[in-house]
């Protein structure tokens, strides 16, 4: 069983928060503080309690555009939230930890980017994690432990998941919704319908060959990048523009698996009847039998097809979104991505994966669903049955004192 905040007796204890604060940056401003805003609920019911927060999290990947320091989150959350935020360019140093030494109640520190340290950026088991320098060190000036991280919970690193085996360990307000929200997806009623887009062909794949084995999914509607390969399995030739996105994105042996998927489930999965290419700067609708079009680039599926997905979810039940039908970016091919996404939230039960959706939600202005995930990866994960290790390490954390 998970602790959570409600079992925390917070005054005058020093807690280590792991939050998911990864966000488009540029020259080290934010550019969108969604994720930001999603944490301050834990965080102001931690320090309103009289805590003493030391905040962890990650920006970027190494070599990104985005890899960046953590100055500019905590100078938000400073100004976010009802107490004093500070920020020291350490994650586990002397420094650090007699900053974290020095905090008196109702005060937060932000560390610096855990993804500057190597280890952070390895998996391994709860109890190996515990050794590395990160969590051997700043686990001493600690006294529990909160994962409020949904996004980042699908991974073993040493910051989600060595804490927990050293350290009493509860989830914070979001990883407590995002579980009630997603983790028994079993539960949802039927019919039940998964739809899969965007340019993550491979995970798609996925939860598509999951979902369909286990019987979680009554139909799959690909969109997107995924919805082109599975034309192409189809065998449908999309035209040398179309394929070769795939090509060289790395996603031809894809096409196999989804050939695969197509004939084990065929009368299970939809895919574009028709796509809209982009001819001279405009937006041109074209069917399957109007294919090839070697020098037009398929952007966004067709008005067929979105009639034809607006269908099933109108027969739907449970809906659950991850990635945009196109390239939504660009106004003339975000047509199916808004009127999916609007046909959806007339489902009884609507459900988001994160990430890149959630962005195109956003931009698209379109709102109005059970859950929006704030995760991407973490939430196909708790879609498609399986674990999270960050969560499997609080249930076996150890229980904090009384006494």
């Amino acid at each position: 069983m998970i602790e959570t905040l409600d079992d925390l007796d917070a005054r005058g204890t020093v807690v280590g928060v792991r939050v998911d604060v990864n966000s488009p940056v540029e020259d080290e401003t934010l550019l969108d503080d969604s994720r930001l805003q999603a944490h301050v609920p834990t965080l102001e019911t931690l320090l309103d309690r009289g805590a003493r927060v030391a905040v962890l999290a990650h920006q970027g990947r190494p070599g990104g555009d985005d890899f960046a320091t953590l100055s500019a989150h905590a100078d938000w959350y400073d100004d976010a939230l009802s107490f004093p935020v500070s920020y020291v360019d350490e994650t586990h140093g002397r420094t650090a930890r007699e900053a974290i030494e020095a905090l008196a109640d109702g005060e937060c520190l932000f560390l610096e980017n855990t993804r500057f340290y190597s280890e952070e950026y390895m998996e391994f088991d709860p109890e190996r994690a515990a050794e590395t320098h990160l969590v051997s060190r700043l686990a001493p000036v600690l006294d529990v432990y909160v994962n409020d991280a949904f996004a980042a919970s699908h991974r073993s690193q040493p910051s989600l998941v060595g804490f927990p085996a050293v350290l009493p360990s509860y989830a914070g307000h979001v990883l407590e919704r995002e579980l009630a929200a997603l983790g028994d997806v079993e539960s949802t009623a039927r019919p039940r319908t998964y739809a899969l887009g965007g340019a993550k062909v491979s995970g798609a794949l996925d939860v598509a060959e999951r979902v369909l084995e286990d019987g979680l999914a009554d139909t799959v509607l690909a969109s997107g990048l995924v919805g082109n390969v599975f034309l192409s399995a189809s065998g449908v030739n999309l035209g040398d523009a179309s394929s070769n996105v795939i090509y060289e994105r790395g996603f031809f042996d894809e096409i196999d698996r989804a050939a695969d998927l197509l004939e084990a489930y065929g009368d299970r999965i939809e895919f574009p009847r028709d796509v809209a290419v982009e001819r001279d700067g405009e937006r041109v609708e074209l069917d399957r039998s109007d294919l090839p079009a070697d020098d037009d680039l398929a952007m966004d599926v067709g008005s067929r097809t979105i009639e034809a997905y607006t269908d099933v979810f109108a027969d739907s039940e449970t809906v659950i979104l991850n990635g945009p039908a196109g390239v939504y970016e660009n106004a003339a091919f975000e047509r199916g991505t808004r009127e999916l996404f609007e046909a959806a939230t007339a489902v009884p039960t609507s459900i988001v994966g994160g990430g890149d959706t959630a962005s195109a939600l956003r931009q698209l202005g379109v709102d109005g669903f059970s859950h929006v995930s704030t995760g991407g990866g973490a939430a196909l994960t708790l879609l498609t049955g399986d674990p999270l290790p960050a969560v499997e390490a609080l249930e076996d954390a150890p229980v904090r004192s009384t006494h």
